[in-house]
């Protein structure tokens, strides 16, 4: 997501800080794939460990799977949900919304894939102000949302 993961005006937490080589057939010949996950600071985003109104902008992309098998790359580097996903995504967002100043930004992504996009924006009260859909079957959806006054 990041063009420039060293640009000192972001910070990117993830609650894992490994490399790994994982099963890819479509990546190399040999059919693997370094998987490098080296977040600023571990942090789970279900209770961020920020005071409240910290940021003015907040960009939320959490895992998209729910189902991936014990070697898949797909959540070796992007993560999985867990079973009680809906829980997590009613955290998530409401812990985005907690560090957001009045009037800031989250930007959140999501690949309605496995979830349909409808379904993670029930986990929120929130409404998105625009959008825009990507890739070959347009699956992954870029939202932006607003954070009212305090």
């Amino acid at each position: 997501m990041w063009f420039d993961p060293q640009d000192q005006r972001c910070l990117f937490g993830d609650m894992r800080d490994e490399s790994i080589v994982v099963t890819d057939r479509t990546h190399r010949e040999d059919g693997s794939r370094a998987v490098h996950i080296h977040p600023d600071a571990r942090m789970d985003f279900r209770a961020l460990p920020f005071p409240d109104e910290q940021f003015a902008l907040v960009a939320f992309d959490p895992p998209h799977l729910v189902r991936a098998g014990r070697r898949s790359w797909m959540a070796a580097k992007y993560g999985k949900l867990g079973a009680d996903w809906q829980d997590d995504m009613r955290q998530g967002f409401a812990e985005c919304f907690r560090v957001l100043r009045p009037y800031g930004t989250l930007i959140f992504k999501w690949n309605e894939t496995q979830v349909p996009l409808r379904d993670i924006l029930a986990c929120t009260p929130e409404r998105p102000l625009f959008g825009h859909r990507v890739g070959r079957l347009n699956l992954t959806h870029w939202m932006t949302f607003m954070k009212g006054s305090a």
